[in-house]
């Protein structure tokens, strides 16, 4: 039986985990969801979240990566955002949308493109997840080797850094 994502409401602050999703079935999951959409997801190794988030996450969101925004243009620094862009790895079995991403380091490679592959494209220089109602999956960005991530959880700005 095939039911229609469509019919699947996720409400403000929740999440659905899927189990034993094949790489295709990812796919088609994104495709069907479609790119204009406030839900967001995380794939390790054929376990799908999908989460939507509540408005204070967005919030957030706005606030730090305004800041981040700032900072760089005051730095005069060329830099791209790319939001909650979807970033996956077919051979690692892994996907995430985080929060908001840039690149910083990186933005040159990357300038001009439509879309990205992170099997030829470097991943973002900088992740920025707001946890709210759901985890962060470090393993993920680490496995996509995106250099930093920052984590907002109650309250409290954290910094990860890898030396790459």
């Amino acid at each position: 039986m095939l039911l229609e994502l469509k019919r699947i409401h996720v409400p403000p602050g929740q999440r659905v985990i899927l189990q034993d999703i094949t790489w295709q079935e990812l796919s088609a999951i994104l495709e069907d969801l479609g790119e204009h959409r406030a839900a967001r997801i995380a794939y390790d190794r054929g376990i799908l979240e999908i989460m939507a988030p509540l408005p204070e996450h967005e919030y957030d969101k706005e606030i730090i990566g305004d800041l981040v925004k700032a900072l760089l243009e005051e730095l005069d620094i060329e830099f791209r955002c790319l939001g909650s862009t979807t970033f996956k790895n077919q051979a690692m079995a892994q996907g995430i949308e985080p929060d908001q991403c840039f690149y910083i380091k990186n933005e040159s490679k990357i300038r001009g493109k439509k879309r990205l592959d992170l099997t030829v494209d470097p991943p973002p220089d900088l992740a920025l997840e707001i946890d709210i109602t759901s985890r962060t999956h470090p393993n993920i960005y680490e496995a996509l080797k995106v250099p930093e991530l920052w984590r907002f959880d109650q309250g409290k700005l954290q910094l990860q850094r890898k030396v790459v």
